[in-house]
C-alpha cells in the first residue's frame, strides 16, 4: 500500500481520534495534518515492529497530549464554550446529534482514563486489539476486555439516561 492510499485510509480515523478528544473540526483538521507532516519527516524512525497505524496512533497521542499542555488549546476550549457551530442542517437535527454527542463523550468521560483510551481507540481509531495493546504497551487480551467492560458500563449508563 503506497503511502497516498494508506493516507486516504488512516486520515479520517486520526481525524476522528482528535474530534471526538478535542469537539473542534478546525483543531481535529490542524492536529491531523501535523501528524502526517510529522510522520512524513521521521518516516526513516519507522521500525516495522508496529503496524504503520499504530505507529501514527502513537505520533497523534503526543500530538493530543502537546495540544492540551499548549495555551491555545485553553484559549480556544473557552472560545468554543461562547459559540457553538452549525452546519447546514436543521436546527433539531443539530441538537439531537449535539445531545447523543454529548451523551457518549459524557458517558466516556465518566470512564477511568485507561477505558476511554481503548474505548476511543477502538471505536474512533477503528484499531485492533492487538493494535491498541502495543499502543498502550499491555497484551490484546487487556485491551479487549478493557474494552468490553467499558461497554458494559456505557450500555448500563445510556438504558438509564433512557430509561
Amino acid at each position: 500500500m503506497g503511502l497516498e492510499e494508506l493516507y486516504k485510509e488512516i486520515r479520517p480515523r486520526i481525524y476522528a481520534f482528535f474530534f471526538i478528544k478535542t469537539s473542534s473540526k478546525e483543531i481535529a483538521e490542524d492536529l491531523t495534518q501535523e501528524v502526517f507532516y510529522e510522520a512524513l519527516k521521521s518516516m526513516h524512525t519507522f521500525s516495522q515492529q508496529s503496524t504503520i497505524q499504530t505507529w501514527l496512533f502513537s505520533i497523534a497521542k503526543n500530538r493530543l497530549l502537546k495540544h492540551y499542555r499548549s495555551k491555545k488549546y485553553k484559549t480556544q476550549l473557552n472560545e468554543s464554550l461562547k459559540k457553538e457551530t452549525g452546519e447546514s442542517t436543521t436546527p433539531e437535527e443539530e441538537v439531537l446529534k449535539k445531545e447523543v454527542k454529548q451523551n457518549l463523550i459524557g458517558y466516556l468521560n465518566q470512564l477511568d482514563e485507561g477505558s476511554k483510551e481503548v474505548v476511543t481507540l477502538r471505536i474512533y481509531g477503528e484499531l485492533s486489539f492487538k493494535e491498541i495493546g502495543s499502543l498502550l504497551g499491555k497484551s490484546e487480551n487487556f485491551a479487549r476486555v478493557t474494552f468490553h467492560r467499558a461497554k458494559l458500563k456505557l450500555h448500563k449508563e445510556m438504558e438509564g439516561y433512557h430509561g
